[in-house]
């Protein structure tokens, strides 16, 4: 017998942008084998089977079925859809064009326990142009802009500043030259010399602050 997949979804509204009313649909199946999916997208209903498995990775196989009746009518030849080795991703282009959220997804007012709100794409109705959009990769490839238009170009230059030449390398520092003319005996012995003179004077040169002043001579 055939599972429910858990089913995570999110929305945004727009009552003049095509690209921003839609439906992010996440049917949470991984490693899906790809030759046996049926799938399937009407106006008002979506229908989706498959198995699901991976013997390598000891996963053992099983068969997968959802039945959805949409709120309102989608548009299925602007949808988009993606198979990843995680999940089967949609993004559902909403037919009619208002500012107000779908209160739910289902066309019916009951609670189905595999259908979850996508907390990692939900925006408040109120906070859609302040938030910037924030998509899973699942969701990548389908479209540069979430499978309804065309990428973000690449950020120009900054206006007005001119660019900045790279820093030229500091050169070395030059070698210190030697002592050119000095003899050095001679300024040995000179110094020997000083000494051997301050020697003879008996002055240990600390005390000559400490002596005082030179006697008065009489007049």
């Amino acid at each position: 017998m055939a599972s429910h997949p858990e089913v995570l979804w999110a929305q945004r509204s727009s009552p003049s942008v095509a690209e921003k009313n839609v439906v992010y649909l996440t049917v949470n199946v991984p490693d899906i084998i790809e030759s046996t999916l049926k799938y399937e997208l009407a106006p008002t209903k979506l229908s989706f089977h498959a198995k699901a498995g991976n013997n390598d990775k000891g996963i053992i196989e099983k068969e997968y079925d959802l039945q959805l009746e949409f709120y309102e009518e989608v548009v299925p030849e602007e949808s988009q859809k993606k198979v990843t080795s995680r999940s089967f991703n949609l993004i559902l282009r909403k037919k009619n064009h208002k500012e107000e959220f779908w209160p739910r997804l289902m066309k019916e007012k009951t609670k189905v326990p595999y259908i979850k709100t996508d907390f990692d794409k939900w925006v408040d109705e109120d906070e859609q142009d302040a938030k910037p959009e924030k998509i899973d990769d699942g969701y990548g490839g389908m479209d540069d802009d979430f499978g309804m238009g065309g990428g973000m170009g690449g950020m120009g230059g900054m206006p007005g500043m001119p660019g900045m030449g790279g820093m030229g390398g500091m050169g070395g520092m030059g070698g210190m030259g030697g002592m050119g003319g000095l003899d050095m005996e001679k300024l040995m012995a000179s110094i020997g010399k000083d000494k051997e003179a301050a020697g003879a004077s008996g002055d240990d040169g600390d005390d000559d602050d400490d002596e005082g002043p030179p006697p008065l001579e009489d007049a």
